[in-house]
């Protein structure tokens, strides 16, 4: 069975869609660790975006690829949509002293 979403590594927080995804149940995996995952998807999410495999607070880490690439910029719940609307980029983000 092909998979409708993957992850890079277990314990990352959000998984890339390989083809456009509707609400409901869509299984997946990681390209290490458990073979099959299933989220019940809250949104639609399209082909290359990102859905969320965890619940993450507002200022959580997003982590993909085993790294740290974003901030939640508001609560994300595991299954939803995970895109520029709830998340701030890592890569432009300065620390203010």
């Amino acid at each position: 069975m092909r998979p409708d979403f993957l992850a890079h590594h277990e314990g990352d927080s959000v998984a890339v869609a390989v083809r456009d995804l509707s609400p409901g149940t869509v299984e997946g995996g990681y390209l290490t660790g458990p073979v099959a995952i299933q989220i019940d998807l809250r949104h639609d999410v399209p082909l290359g975006h990102k859905l969320a495999l965890a619940d993450l607070s507002a200022g959580d880490d997003v982590i993909e690829y085993g790294v740290r690439v974003g901030t939640a910029s508001k609560n994300i719940h595991k299954g939803e949509y995970v895109h520029v609307h709830n998340v701030r980029s890592a890569r432009w983000q300065t620390s203010v002293a």
